[in-house]
């Protein structure tokens, strides 16, 4: 923690606080938890002793040493209780819930919440299982129900919610190619996804012209090693 404090910068914390990061945190850029990621590598009793401090930088690191396949579903349980900032219930929960034994399982729960950090991070990690899982592993009927259940529930869903509901219709549509035509057809229907990003540039990407896109780099359904980044 007096590591990550030394790398803490306000200028880093003002935009972060943006953009949905919450106290406390020092402000840390990512390059710097990558340094510290390299000298640990992974370690899974120092990524939940790092995480339960409720530091979003240290929460962020605890993703990137997390050691997956020992997270339990108690530990994972944990985490997205505790992940109410933007950055860490988006990419930190999801990419380590995925990468570990009940990431499926577990998403199918969260999806339910009524907390919006919660529904996020459920679909975030069905966006990164597309993304990681080969389509063997994947039960790829639930996929398609999914993309049917996102085009029903999106116009009413909250901000984070819609947001993360948009990335998994991109994750699905460029990583599972059997559900490609599908996803690009739900997005079509639902149209641009709008959410409120007050004080920042961000803008929501158009998921079947970034599905699109994927194909014509050549990317379409090549997965992805690692989602932590």
């Amino acid at each position: 923690m007096a590591e990550l404090a030394g790398y803490g910068n306000e200028g880093i914390k003002k935009i972060l606080l943006k953009h949905g990061v919450k106290e406390p945190f020092f402000g840390v850029k990512v390059e710097y938890l990558k340094l510290i990621q390299k000298k640990i590598r992974k370690d899974y009793q120092l990524a939940n002793e790092l995480y339960i401090t409720g530091n979003a930088d240290a929460m962020y690191l605890a993703g990137l040493i997390a050691d997956d396949d020992k997270m339990t579903k108690k530990d994972l349980e944990t985490w997205v209780k505790m992940a109410v900032s933007s950055n860490i219930s988006e990419y930190t929960v999801p990419w380590v819930t995925a990468g570990s034994r009940y990431g499926f399982e577990l998403a199918m729960e969260w999806i339910d919440s009524e907390e919006e950090h919660i529904a996020a991070a459920g679909w975030a990690t069905l966006g990164g299982l597309a993304a990681l899982k080969p389509d063997a592993a994947l039960d790829i009927k639930a996929f398609a129900k999914l993309l049917a259940r996102v085009a029903k529930k999106i116009p009413t869903a909250k901000d984070r919610v819609r947001s993360a509901m948009n990335g998994f219709i991109i994750g699905t549509g460029t990583y599972i190619k059997e559900l490609t035509d599908a996803a690009i057809a739900t997005a079509q229907n639902i149209g641009v996804v709008t959410v409120i990003k007050e004080g920042t540039a961000c803008k929501t990407p158009d998921a079947a012209e970034y599905i699109n896109k994927a194909i014509a780099r050549g990317n379409h359904g090549k997965k992805k090693k690692v989602l932590k980044c």
